[in-house]
């Protein structure tokens, strides 16, 4: 969205905001006004007592499924959080000095009639409302009122901000975390980081650079924990491998025993068929499979024992204790990388506006980054690129969907702000922010799925990235390109958009080269790529490549 002036100067005052701000003639439902006619902080916001701590919110999504569930319920019954007519001093109650400034520039901003002051006081509102947040994140609890939430949230700082249809549809948003799917809003991914169930974000490497003892004793057992994570993972796919054997066992030592009868001789059992004798041989090579699974599971539980005895002594050593509370400030320090998220997702061009304003977002459900919104979308683009979040590891493909961060912003692509955990790259879920009030959702979506493609390659590749892989052959084109300007990343991510909507039609938008690449290295499932075959010369050519591989083994 544009960050232009003009939209900030509305043509009229919302009345229940004038009436709360205190503009001439509106009484203030509150009680006392200050000396320019507004409310005093006070008397609005005076005597909260603080947050008291929760317990674990049980939002952590530990295992990963085949496919996305299907969701059957977009929106729900309207909340009356964004009726109630204290909801602006909840949200401000309690939290000291910085709500009473987020109050005073909130005031001058929409009262303000000259642009170059309304300027002021929107860049002095913004910085008063980050550090608003930053001492929200720092309290967050389960026992959190409400609207103190949905301005984590939403950035919904006050509803007379908005329209009663922006009310309505935000009171509609399905508030529970109700699927088995790793995306949250930024107040529950908070709740996550405060309990210690998820790690901070990676910082920058100066910052990781000034270490003391703790932080680097902290360092090993992150890197020992990310390895037993792998490990887990790496058992876990063992012990599958085994289960599907047994259920294979079974069924052939079920056809085995299941004998055909005689009639003839008063119903007597049959000697051995064919086909039961064809299960005996199976049952041999399945046995003997199941000893070399068998094998595997007892090194990777000898492999998993020995990280942990290794992980123990470090936290015996350091005063770790593998979990439980963690301190307000580490959950500060993450609302300080998910407000950088923000700004990387909206660009230098885009509206960096923090608050939810009627004025740049449409007051329709599915326009807005919804978790539910996301994870259908999600679900969309995995149909036509199948291998999205496929990850193997020492042989065994896992399918691991990043942990997704659904950030109140007006930002039109989302970033991937790391591919996996930088101690565990084999099995963790690695982080991406998604906007939720872009201009185009499905395309935020897509470009922040596109980033990880290219991240997940680049980091596979390492120092080779220009020279291996995705991220390899998809560089050495655009460098042959003289016409082709800018980052070669944002090359990609506009090459990717029209891959899963345009190219997946058999519309051809893409330069031959790339699409031979995408074609390859990210390919269609096969089911689009039999109807691509009869579209048209190029998917043809493409098509029998691909069955010429297959046919030399080359694939």
């Amino acid at each position: 969205m544009s960050d232009a002036s003009a939209t900030d100067q509305d043509a009229g005052l919302d009345p229940e905001l004038a009436a709360l701000i205190g503009v001439p003639d509106e009484a203030d439902a509150d009680g006392a006004t200050g000396a320019d006619g507004s409310p005093s902080f006070d008397t609005l916001f005076g005597g909260e007592a603080a947050d008291g701590s929760g317990e674990k919110s049980g939002l952590l999504v530990e295992s990963t499924t085949e496919r996305f569930a299907p969701i059957d319920k977009f929106q729900d019954d309207p909340r009356p959080t964004f009726a109630a007519k204290d909801y602006y001093k909840q949200a401000l109650s309690g939290v000291g000095d910085v709500a009473a400034r987020v109050h005073k520039e909130l005031s001058a901003f929409l009262t303000a009639k000259d642009p170059k002051e309304r300027g002021l006081h929107r860049e002095r509102l913004t910085t008063g409302y980050g550090e608003l947040l930053d001492h929200l994140a720092g309290r967050l609890s389960s026992a959190m009122p409400e609207p103190k939430r949905m301005v984590l949230r939403f950035g919904a700082l006050s509803p007379t901000l908005l329209s009663r249809e922006h009310r309505d549809m935000l009171s509609r948003v399905v508030f529970e975390h109700r699927y088995r799917e790793p995306v949250y809003y930024v107040d529950e991914w908070l709740q996550l980081i405060g309990e210690g169930s998820v790690r901070p974000s990676a910082v920058d490497e100066a910052k990781a650079a000034k270490k003391d003892s703790d932080t680097r004793g902290q360092e090993l057992i992150e890197k020992r924990q990310g390895q037993m994570d792998a490990a887990r993972a790496q058992l876990e796919g063992a012990l599958g491998q085994m289960d599907a054997l047994e259920h294979q066992l079974q069924e052939q030592t079920n056809i085995v025993l299941h004998h055909e009868v005689r009639a003839e001789y008063g119903g007597l059992k049959d000697a051995f068929s064919a086909g039961q004798k064809a299960a005996m041989s199976e049952i041999g090579s399945v046995l003997r499979q199941l000893a070399n699974a068998d094998r595997e599971v007892v090194s990777a539980y000898g492999a998993l024992g020995r990280i942990r005895e290794d992980l123990d002594e470090l936290r015996n050593k350091h005063g770790d204790s593998g979990g439980g509370a963690v301190e307000a400030a580490v959950v500060a320090n993450e609302m300080l990388s998910v407000r950088q998220m923000a700004k990387m997702a909206v660009g230098r061009q885009g509206n960096h506006f923090p608050i939810m304003m009627k004025q740049y977002v449409r007051p329709r459900i599915e326009e807005i980054g919804t978790r539910e919104n996301v994870i259908a979308l999600m679900a969309e683009i995995e149909s036509v690129d199948a291998g999205l979040f496929h990850r193997t590891f020492k042989r065994q493909t896992h399918r691991i969907v990043p942990n997704v961060i659904l950030i109140p912003s007006y930002g039109d692509a989302g970033i991937c702000w790391e591919p996996f955990e930088r101690f565990n790259r084999a099995t963790s879920r690695g982080r991406v922010a998604i906007p939720m009030y872009p201009k185009d959702l499905r395309t935020a979506v897509i470009l922040v799925l596109g980033d990880l493609r290219w991240q997940v390659a680049k980091e596979k590749a390492q120092h080779h990235w220009m020279e291996e892989g995705l991220t390899g052959w998809y560089y050495q084109w655009f460098e042959s390109q003289k016409t082709r300007k800018g980052d070669v990343r944002d090359a990609f991510l506009q090459d990717y958009l029209l891959w899963v909507t345009r190219e997946r039609e058999g519309t051809q938008k893409l330069d031959k080269e790339v699409r031979a690449i995408f074609w390859r290295l990210i390919p269609f499932p096969q089911d689009i790529k039999d109807l691509l075959k009869d579209r048209g010369f190029v998917y043809a050519e493409l098509y029998k490549k691909d069955q010429n591989r297959a046919a030399s083994d080359g694939y």
